[in-house]
């Protein structure tokens, strides 16, 4: 069984499971900071670990990540564990940070349980720092579910200039985070902050998965 760690704000209307990046556990720093604004905003927040940051953890050695491809079961059973959770709240979107978000959406490009409405992705890789030859849309382009791609505007991993020229999909949308690095950092001469970054982040992410708990409109 996956663990979860759960943040449930007592006004949640939705849940969201969100997977670490490649080299930081489920409680780093952004991902705290990005849980408590999304819990300000009603959005229950389940975090988990893949099974190689889990043996970190316990063991105190590092394990490297091995192929996102290969953590998409690690995935469908943390949504398993999240859909049968008592702090589930409303409709299941998943996601994560980096590597949590790319996996995700992995994920997503094969069916889910009906009760899971979309894809979250905090600074999709869109290629290794410096490696813009190896681009990964496959992913984005192949989800079965919508998606948001929440991204820094000068992230190293793609850039709003090199992303703005690719075929992402029919599904996907971005918001641009203002002059941010791939954490959403700003520059220090930018009149942008990193408060105000993670604030704007997780307000995007909150109207995009709480959107799915709105009726639908009459024809």
């Amino acid at each position: 069984m996956t663990d979860l760690l759960w943040t449930r704000p007592a006004d949640a209307r939705a849940s969201l499971l969100l997977a670490h990046g490649a080299g930081a556990p489920m409680d780093s720093v952004f991902m705290n900071r990005i849980t408590e604004a999304l819990a300000s905003h009603g959005v229950a927040v389940a975090r988990f670990e893949f099974p190689y940051m889990a043996k970190r953890r316990t063991t105190g050695k590092k394990y490297p990540p091995p192929k996102a491809e290969t953590l998409a079961e690690a995935f469908r059973a943390a949504i398993t564990a999240a859909l049968a959770a008592p702090e589930r709240v409303g409709p299941l979107f998943v996601g994560g940070k980096s590597m949590g978000g790319r996996v995700a959406a992995i994920t997503a490009g094969t069916p889910l349980d009906g009760a899971v409405a979309g894809v979250v992705c905090l600074g999709y890789p869109f290629h290794g720092p410096g490696r813009p030859e190896e681009i990964r849309l496959a992913p984005l382009q192949q989800s079965l579910l919508p998606s948001l791609i929440v991204q820094g505007e000068r992230d190293e991993f793609g850039s709003r200039a090199e992303v703005e020229t690719l075929d992402v999909g029919p599904r996907a949308r971005f918001v641009w985070i203002e002059d941010g690095s791939h954490d959403f950092g700003p520059r220090g001469a930018s009149p942008a902050t990193l408060k105000g970054n993670i604030a704007a982040a997780a307000e995007a992410t909150a109207a995009f998965v709480l959107a799915a708990t709105e009726p639908a409109a009459e024809e």
